[in-house]
């Protein structure tokens, strides 16, 4: 198993928000968490990230650091940066050459179908293509778990199920393990080997 959350619990302000929450997720397994809002999704998300700790309760993570790529809601894209410049971030945090850098981030956006727009700033961009730059920033650096929170919840139905066929590529391309919430049920059967519902 990559990732394992352990009879989970966490509680904001003495009341709890999740658990108790058990989720063993295998490598190259496609898993999607569905329910209500404010059920805790985003929390289990955030603990699979190692952002926040459990209340009680255990998270276990095989992938070591640098291994494990995020993507919020929000594209979150530093908007004084270009788009290869916000995809080549990870690699050159991680010490990769900045060259080095460069040609592999124009690499993942051409996978993204933006090879066109590496110097496109975010404020230039339509909202599935700050997604599309987001998604490729997360896949740059081959992590072997990809987390997805709600990544598609902003954009229109057609954009949605383009970028889900995106991701769908870029998992059969590398085989990460990932975890995605999603409002969606729809959305969930269509991307996902395996639906937790919460």
């Amino acid at each position: 198993m990559i990732a394992t959350l352990t009879s989970v619990e966490v509680d904001y302000r003495g009341q709890p928000c999740l658990g108790p929450f058990d989720l063993a997720v295998a490598e190259g397994e496609v898993v999607a968490l569905v329910g209500p809002s404010g059920c805790g999704k985003s929390t289990a998300m955030r603990l699979l990230a190692g952002l926040e700790q459990p209340t009680r309760g255990a998270v276990g993570r095989t992938a070591g650091r640098g291994e494990t790529s995020l993507v919020f809601q929000a594209p979150t894209l530093a908007p004084w940066m270009s788009a290869a410049a916000n995809v080549a971030l990870p690699l050159e945090l991680a010490g990769v050459d900045r060259r080095e850098a460069r040609d592999r981030a124009v690499e993942a956006l051409g996978r993204v179908g933006l090879a066109a727009s590496t110097e496109t700033r975010p404020a230039q961009l339509s909202g599935g293509m700050a997604m599309r730059v987001s998604l490729a920033r997360a896949m740059v650096t081959a992590p072997k778990l990809l987390l997805l929170d709600e990544p598609f919840a902003a954009l229109d139905e057609i954009t949605r199920r383009t970028l889900a066929d995106d991701v769908l590529d870029l998992w059969a391309a590398t085989r990460p393990a990932i975890v995605f919430v999603t409002h969606n049920v729809e959305e969930a059967v269509y991307m996902a080997s395996r639906v937790v519902v919460l």
